[in-house]
């Protein structure tokens, strides 16, 4: 219906997507999403379908590359199985400057990428909001922790997390609605490293569980209201304004199937596609009024851009036999069993604030070994990068994607501090790793792949690891976190933020961007229990303007 006029407009249907969906239709405003991929369900997520075939799944990422899955296939748990979640990069292309590579791994169908994350939900902390306070660097957000605790209660409710209360000042509690468990080789880890230093601790998994509809609580209430529309197959190409260019009117949109071109109009409009993408359309948005792209007066957008410093560690745990899941959650027979262990920022001398800026995520004993072989671990570590102006999101106007639209050129090149931060975070879970029974087989990051003992991947066939070797350069670069971050931050003051503290455009009212785009820092933490918290506080805000107008 061309000339319905609705109360919002919300592009994207992922983890803030569906939260805007859900909070704007409990309100009782009229709501459409458009969703640039397709509508799934239970039938693509098939238990029968080919399954993982090593630990480094060669010869499937091989397949998948020559399908036109070259990056997507860099992900570090890429298999066969869930190459239909992911993009052809062949038809999504972007470009990167030669000294700064970056991975971008992404998604474009119903519910996004919440389909492929590892539905580890986790708070952030005023170590994250307040870091030009705490260090000197970068800058403060405009909220802090306290301003979203009551929206992480109402999301961890929402989605009935599995976790228990650690009481880590560095990790707030959540709200649960069921008990994550440790293995037995992870109890051990735990209390070995909490014995040796006090200030490190170790946790379980905050996450959710398996959902047999594909549909994640919020979209399924926002349906059941009766006033959302989803539209899929749906690009959105740019966003319009009025003639004043003072307020949004709705979205041009290119059909994916049929490439024709229509508008959808709305009293607002909320970005939710993910940061490069909210950040492309808003650059591709320029108009008269805003030459340099919609919502660009301070000149910011598409900067600060970041992601997470990423490294990754494994071996051998010589303290525990074998290996067990310890999930408590409902058995999935497409994503297999969920959990691990965390270990938080460490604690400093004050006892409350952070003494570092990275985490760890990881597991012990939850991988297929031989009952009488030692365990097996991996950690996944994440750093806070630094939030810079040259590390920026722009459109490379010599190339288009599929649909005709210019791709999006990222550049997110690590720093001299963020290398620092790389060494102090490999130093720390090495030394952490090796004090408490673990033998290293090999750690890697952006700076180099060291292997040690007996080397990466011992087990897998000596082709495998020479490719393995090979690629590593190419897939441990910025990026490989998924964290991405930043291009459209809010602030406090108009001329050096994109968005105000309730994630409206300061030129345009009735704009909002409530993705990761609108973080004003990296943090260490995954971003996606702060992206819905932040989804549900803009919204709700929204929805009362709107009915203050009306």
């Amino acid at each position: 219906m061309p000339d319905t006029l609705y109360d919002a407009l919300i592009v994207g249907s992922g983890a803030s997507g569906m939260f805007a969906a859900q909070e704007l239709t409990a309100q009782g405003l009229r709501v459409v999403q458009l969703e640039a991929g397709p509508e799934i369900g239970p039938g693509d997520f098939d238990p029968s379908s080919v399954r993982r075939q090593s630990d480094i799944n060669l010869w499937q990422r091989a397949k998948a590359f020559i399908g036109g899955q070259g990056i997507q296939a860099r992900a570090a748990f890429f298999d066969a199985r869930q190459r239909h979640l992911f993009v052809n990069d062949r038809q999504l292309p972007y470009t990167t400057p030669a000294d700064a590579p970056f991975v971008w791994i992404r998604s474009r169908q119903a519910g996004g990428r919440t389909h492929v994350f590892g539905r580890v939900l986790l708070r952030w902390t005023d170590d994250d909001f307040k870091v030009h306070s705490r260090t000197g660097r970068g800058v403060d957000w405009p909220i802090g922790y306290d301003d979203l605790v009551p929206y992480y209660e109402e999301v961890e409710r929402s989605l009935a997390i599995y976790g228990e209360d650690d009481g880590v000042p560095t990790l707030p509690d959540s709200i649960y609605g069921h008990r994550a468990e440790l293995t037995p080789a992870e109890r051990i880890f735990k209390n070995d490293v909490e014995s040796r230093w006090p200030d490190r601790r170790v946790v379980t998994w905050r996450y959710i569980g398996p959902e047999p509809t594909r549909v994640l609580r919020p979209l399924r209430d926002a349906l059941a209201t009766g006033r959302l529309d989803i539209r899929y197959n749906s690009i959105v190409s740019k966003v319009l304004t009025d003639a004043t260019g003072q307020r949004a009117t709705g979205v041009e949109v290119i059909d994916r199937v049929t490439r024709q071109t229509t508008t959808v109009r709305a009293r607002s409009v909320i970005l939710c596609a993910s940061p490069i993408e909210s950040v492309r359309l808003l650059l591709n948005s320029a108009s008269t009024q805003h030459p340099q792209g919609l919502a660009n007066s301070s000149g910011t957008l598409g900067r600060y851009f970041v992601d997470q410093l990423p490294c990754v560690v494994a071996g051998t745990y010589s303290k525990s036999k074998g290996w067990t899941t310890a999930d408590s959650a409902p058995a999935d027979s497409f994503y297999g069993p969920s959990g691990g262990i965390y270990l938080p920022r460490f604690i400093a001398a004050d006892g409350q604030s952070a003494a570092n800026d990275f985490a760890f995520q990881g597991s012990i004993g939850r991988y297929s070994t031989p009952e009488n072989t030692d365990a097996r671990f991996s950690f996944f570590g994440y750093g806070a990068m630094d939030a810079v102006p040259d590390n920026r999101i722009t459109l490379d106007q010599s190339r288009r994607d599929a649909w005709g639209l210019p791709v999006p050129h990222i550049r997110c090149k690590i720093g001299d501090s963020d290398r620092q931060t790389l060494r102090n975070q490999i130093d720390a879970i090495v030394e952490t790793i090796e004090s408490s029974g673990g033998k290293i087989d090999y750690v890697g990051s952006p700076l180099g792949l060291e292997e040690k003992g007996r080397g990466a991947y011992p087990d897998a066939d000596p082709f495998s690891r020479f490719i393995f070797r090979k690629m590593f350069p190419r897939t441990m670069v910025m990026g490989a976190a998924i964290h991405e971050a930043g291009g459209a931050r809010m602030g406090s003051d108009a001329t050096s933020s994109v968005l105000n503290a309730w994630n409206q455009s300061w030129d345009l009212p009735n704009l909002l961007v409530t993705d990761a785009s609108a973080f004003a820092g990296s943090g260490v933490s995954g971003t996606t229990l702060t992206i819905m918290a932040m989804t549900v506080r803009a919204c709700r805000r929204l929805a009362a303007d709107l009915r203050a107008a009306h």
